[in-house]
């Protein structure tokens, strides 16, 4: 028996070195005990040490590293010996990892699906307060309690969104400390803090102000933000109140009726044309703003992409704009970023407008999918087409999107933005150029995503697609003249 005992900070590069050593040596996984340095070893458990320094590299996939990191957190060390299993069984069976129905790999799988959940939830549910620092600098603190040792995954995400600010989130075993652009994380034991501060408690008002009590879905509540996860939310003292007067506040709603509206200003004579004329369109969203829809689709899991990306990338541009561009969905760039058509692809698209006179600025662009889709292969994060039924569970927030902006055109590009437009995505190069209708009946011209001219291997072929894609871009003019007339 061999019982490797790992630090609690840095523990995959550790594992690393050990698997590597153990697999050498080939050391069936039943004789491997993981576990975490403190922890008490079995008692003839023989060194790490004695095993001689592996002479060869390792063969495994490019996806296994990315796999091995995300079992290595798990709580009960099954993470570290699925991880070990799977690189020993892969010195001999260089493709197993594909058999699904594989048992060692359906658990990897499992374990791996619970780690990065385990992430969401952690970069949802951080709440930080302020704490009194440098002057120049603001410095804040956060606790957290996950469910498996997911720190050293977690962290570089709050690094990349709050840098301009020191700060430090303790869960029970670890510190991460963020100083002036640093990250470190040292392990120590953490306690929850019980004072809480003025904003936690003013934070806990208003999130039982825009408490709907008649819209209370106690299961799917829990479901997005499971119980365990209360302890780490100020708010979270407030809801099992909320929850149990939620039916007695419905009652007085009931009662007290209509609020009558203000009296109307008076606003002179009526013009000649009396036409009655039904609402716009987004009037039927009452008194919500597109700022308000996009930070409702932050929290969105209507699709399982939420799960790997790191945010959704909402539309933008002017609220009244009259054209609204809509492509597949965020690359890696915006996923980044947090906003459309930054990467690649998105200059393409602009280079191209500006060249037929369209400011982009001037128009609203978005995605028919709000989720970054991808497949690891190494560091890189590789574009993957979203499925049918990730459009449809996103075309949610598209038709709030052209509700709420309401253009007069709608350019689809790409077969993805397509179908989310029209329910038909098939034909693309056929259609394109062509002005069909969309699902509400608005006009929308067809026509290439900007990422299909990258692809072209051909330089005189590229060439001649940017050339259709611009003639496609000119006739937004006319066609938003014709719309309007």
């Amino acid at each position: 028996m061999i019982a490797p005992r790992l630090p609690r900070v840095g523990t995959l590069d550790a594992w690393r070195a050990a698997a590597k050593r153990l697999a050498a040596a080939r050391v069936d996984p039943a004789e491997v005990e993981w576990g975490l340095e403190g922890e008490a070893a079995p008692l003839f458990a023989a060194p790490l040490d004695d095993l001689p320094e592996p002479t060869r590299a390792l063969r495994v996939p490019r996806a296994f590293p990315d796999l091995a990191r995300t079992l290595i957190p798990e709580r009960t060390h099954l993470g570290l010996s699925t991880a070990y299993e799977l690189v020993l069984r892969l010195q001999s069976e260089p493709r197993f990892l594909e058999n699904r129905a594989d048992p060692a790999v359906a658990r990897a799988e499992r374990i791996a699906k619970a780690i990065r959940r385990d992430i969401h939830k952690m970069h949802a549910f951080v709440r930080f307060k302020e704490q009194h620092g440098r002057a120049d600098r603001r410095m804040f603190t956060a606790w957290f309690e996950p469910d498996h040792r997911i720190e050293e995954a977690a962290a570089p995400f709050f690094a990349d969104r709050f840098g301009d600010m020191d700060w430090t989130i303790r869960t029970p075993e670890v510190a991460i400390r963020f100083r002036e652009g640093a990250l470190e994380l040292v392990a120590q034991d953490g306690s929850r803090p019980d004072e809480g501060d003025e904003m936690e408690g003013l934070w806990t008002t208003y999130y039982g102000s825009i408490f709907n009590p008649a819209r209370l879905k106690p299961d799917a509540m829990r479901a997005e933000m499971p119980k365990k996860y209360w302890r780490n939310l100020p708010e979270a003292a407030a809801i099992p109140d909320l929850i149990a007067n939620a039916r007695s506040r419905v009652a007085e709603m009931h009662e007290a009726g209509l609020t009558p509206a203000a009296p109307a200003i008076a606003r002179g004579p009526a013009p000649e044309d009396t036409t009655m004329k039904m609402p716009a369109q987004h009037d039927l969203f009452g008194s919500q703003t597109l700022d308000e829809v996009a930070e409702s689709a932050s929290a969105c899991t209507r699709c399982p992409l939420y799960s790997d990306a790191t945010q959704v990338v909402f539309g933008e541009g002017p609220r009244s704009a009259s054209v609204m561009f809509v492509g597949e969905q965020p690359g890696d760039k915006e996923d980044l970023a947090g906003r459309p058509f930054v990467g690649p692809a998105g200059q393409m698209f602009t280079d191209c407008a500006e060249r037929v006179g369209i400011d982009r600025d001037d128009y609203y662009v978005t995605n028919a999918v709000k989720h970054f889709k991808f497949v690891l292969r190494g560091r890189r994060r590789i574009h993957q087409r979203p499925a049918a039924s990730e459009v449809n569970a996103c075309n949610w927030w598209l038709q709030q999107e052209l509700q709420m902006v309401d253009p007069k055109l709608v350019v689809a590009m790409g077969a993805t933005a397509l179908h989310a437009l029209t329910g038909n995505g098939a034909g693309i190069l056929k259609r394109r150029g062509g002005v069909e209708q969309t699902r509400d009946g608005r006009p929308c011209l067809v026509t290439v995503h900007p990422s299909y001219l990258l692809r072209l291997p051909d330089e005189d072929l590229r060439m001649a697609e940017i050339e259709k894609f611009e003639a496609d871009l000119r006739r937004v003019h006319d066609l938003v003249r014709e719309a309007a007339a």
